[in-house]
């Protein structure tokens, strides 16, 4: 107790401000810039691996999960280093100098023009920008999840024995903090992603959606140092969780060593650390190994609620984004989370809840869990069914072993088509409605005695334009993009037919030059009205607009009755190759609706549930615990989306809700078998037992410590009072 006052005498006499140490909005303002670095950094990854690194949809989904995944396993050795060496403050400094060198490394690995680039602006050396990323991230992963099971404690810290009020309202701050941040971050960075950057290119700004969140930790790190003085810091006292698993390790050593039948039976495996450790720590051990066992089916909500920033963000990348009185991006879509969050646990807990109550239904914390689960499940059923919708809007590409092509007319007369087996007719300066599909070759008849062999690749899309060659139409063959443009984005080109070199620009960007009868470069437009200047060397200059919308892939025709005027914008001719998004992001709510119910009755109660079943001094270890199944959660996504190798991507939603509801039924069962306990009155009546049991255990460590003759007489004596009793 005299150690205790004078730990209170000697700790820093930080300004109160109503009740509250002013030392707190130091480590709130810190944790609000930390989840805005953390989240806003997050919000964008998956599409930075897929649109700037190029990787593919699976491969990009591996790495974003494998990196959630190491977010969630290193809490575990920040917690053991503060507790056991460093302290809670000097493990928060050193690990946020780790995190923000990683932010500030992952802004850098996105800047295209560190290393040479190729002609569509994409970085050539992409090596350099993978190695990169991925050390970056590894630090971060480091760095955040170091922090993690530190932070909050540490806030805790700065409270006195009589403020419990005052400290459960900072929680409360706290955790507003942490969405708040994480609200504002996936608003903020995607639209910092979608500007146009570069030094020498212009391309989607990563190094501003990277060096923004990394600025905040910047600021993230000053503000916690610059409170250190206020601080009340605590020594590290060793790390509970450390002593429990050396109990448990030494329980089953023991357990094995007395295999033989010779030994007496014990009530519970961990009974064999009795020999070492006091019945109350073995007690609370078998307390938490009771809740941990019930959280080996948790992962599997994990691996299904962390995809919202993988697959339901490469989802909304094929979707329509307008919403009329704003555009939304693809990772934005994510906000909707935090915000359905922050409306639905209010709801929940003063509505919902009470009114389950008021019908006397037992609503108990773990058939909530089973409920949160199981909504989960159905939002990745609704998410199958969008995706099911999306792919009836999305064209149909051409196989490994088929072509298609789509013609275009610039003679200027109607032109009869024979291609292969397919008729029809083309007006002058037009194209047929779809493509159309062959194999290798083709044989195309233009309406004269001429017949083109045309040579196509297999997997191939491809334009044919027709155009005049002296008395004769002759075909020009032209490679079309096969997939939908990047990140909702409009591929546009020129073909131009007119009779003189042109240049077009569109915006801040400059085509190029296009010479006659000559096809222009995709170039990637995003949503909204466009306007496309075409301009001669003379001087002369036309401005063409057209509205676009997200994913679509146009061929401008520039005809060769093409003229400088007032009109002129009205002789070019827009050819569809790929229609824009026209199925809604707004589809994608009642997704995020069900995922999100399901985690404020899941998640928040998981947390509840641990906390009042774990012991008094082991809630740290059951926090470990939570979060381990956060990252076991990713580490199945990674299996399952390595191992299943659907080719629909809707059948993987429904692979992962079916997943995900056969566990249900199997926690539900476990659930069924759990008989909730009371753990301070467990504690309080083994803390009785103690002196006793200390008292035994000393006698019986001196007797170890005797000399083996003593121990051998002591032995014999002990056996015939042993005698003489039965005797009696």
């Amino acid at each position: 107790m005299a150690e205790e006052d004078e730990k209170r005498k000697t700790r820093p006499k930080s300004a109160v401000v109503c009740g509250y140490p002013i030392s707190i909005f130091f480590i709130v303002v810190n944790e609000f810039c930390e989840r805005f670095s953390y989240y806003g950094m997050r919000a964008v990854l998956v599409l930075y691996f897929k649109y700037f690194l190029r990787w593919d949809d699976d491969f990009a989904t591996t790495i974003y999960h494998t990196f959630v995944a190491l977010c969630y396993l290193t809490p575990i050795l920040g917690a053991i280093v503060a507790d056991s060496w460093l302290g809670k403050f000097k493990t928060i400094v050193y690990l946020s100098i780790v995190y923000t060198l990683g932010q500030i490394i992952m802004a850098v690995s996105a800047i295209h023009d560190i290393t040479d680039t190729n002609k569509d602006g994409t970085p050539d050396n992409m090596t350099v920008h993978v190695a990169l990323s991925m050390v970056g991230l590894m630090l971060i992963a480091l760095g955040t999840g170091g922090i993690k099971p530190c932070v909050a404690a540490f806030g805790g810290d700065q409270f006195e024995d009589h403020q419990e009020k005052q400290r459960s309202t900072f929680f409360s701050i706290f955790y507003l903090s942490i969405n708040a941040g994480s609200l504002l971050s996936t608003v903020i960075t995607p639209i910092l992603r979608a500007q146009e950057c570069g030094i020498h290119t212009q391309q989607k700004c990563y190094p501003l959606a990277f060096g923004v969140p990394a600025a905040l930790m910047v600021v993230a790190l000053i503000v916690f140092i610059v409170g250190s003085g206020m601080y009340n810091k605590t020594d590290p006292q060793g790390n509970i969780m450390v002593k429990v698993c050396k109990c448990i390790g030494f329980a089953v050593k023991n357990r094995f060593r007395h295999r033989s039948s010779q030994y007496p039976k014990k009530e519970h495996w961990m009974d064999w650390a009795e020999d070492k450790y006091d019945k109350l720590l073995i007690a609370q051990v078998k307390m938490v190994l009771k809740v941990l066992f019930l959280y080996i089916p948790l992962p599997m909500f994990w691996a299904l609620f962390d995809q919202q920033g993988s697959r339901w963000t490469l989802q909304a990348t094929t979707m329509d984004g307008d919403f009329g009185v704003l555009i939304i991006q693809p990772d934005q879509m994510q906000t909707v989370n935090p915000i359905l969050i922050l409306i639905l646990v209010p709801i929940v807990d003063s509505l919902i809840y009470p009114l389950i109550s008021k019908c006397k239904l037992n609503f108990s914390p773990l058939r909530r869990m089973t409920v949160g689960m199981f909504l989960a499940a159905m939002a990745f059923v609704a998410a199958g069914l969008v995706q099911i919708q999306i792919d009836q809007t999305l064209p149909k590409f051409p196989s490994s072993t088929e072509s298609q092509v789509k013609f275009i007319n610039m003679v200027n007369r109607r032109l009869d088509v024979r291609a292969g087996t397919h008729q029809f007719t083309l007006e002058p300066f037009t194209a047929n409605d779809d493509y159309l599909t062959f194999e290798q070759i083709v044989d195309l008849n233009l309406g004269s005695n001429v017949t083109y062999v045309k040579s196509l690749q297999d997997g191939s899309r491809n334009t044919m334009v027709i155009v005049q060659d002296g008395g004769e139409p002759r075909p020009l063959s032209f490679h079309d993009i096969t997939a939908k443009p990047e990140q909702g984005a409009n591929a546009i080109r020129f073909f131009n037919g007119f009779d003189s070199a042109l240049n077009v620009t569109v915006g801040n960007q400059d085509y190029g030059e296009t010479v006659p009868n000559n096809m222009s470069t995709y170039v990637d437009v995003p949503q909204g009205d466009a306007q496309f200047r075409i301009w001669n060397s003379a001087g002369q200059e036309c401005v063409y607009s057209q509205k676009l919308g997200f994913g679509s892939s146009y061929t401008l025709i520039i005809p060769p009755t093409f003229t400088y005027d007032q009109n002129c914008s009205q002789s070019i001719r827009p050819v569809m190759n790929i229609g824009q998004n026209s199925f809604h992001m707004a589809w994608q709510i009642p997704q995020y609706f069900l995922i999100t119910a399901g985690e404020v009755v899941f998640s928040v109660t998981g947390l509840e549930f641990s906390y009042s079943q774990a012991p008094s001094n082991m809630k740290s270890v059951l926090q470990a615990g939570w979060l381990l199944t956060v990252a076991v959660g990713n580490i199945i996504v990674l299996i399952v989306a390595e191992a299943a190798t659907l080719s629909e991507q809707w059948a993987e939603y429904i692979l992962f809700a079916s997943l995900l509801v056969v566990v249900c039924f199997v926690f539900a069962f476990m659930a069924y078998f759990y008989t909730y306990i009371d753990p301070t009155k467990i504690e309080a009546e083994f803390a009785q037992k103690e002196p006793e049991e200390k008292g035994k255990r000393k006698s019986l460590e001196m007797v170890k410590k005797m000399d083996p003759v003593d121990r051998l007489d002591d032995d014999s004596s002990s056996s015939s009072s042993s005698d003489n009793e039965e005797k009696m």
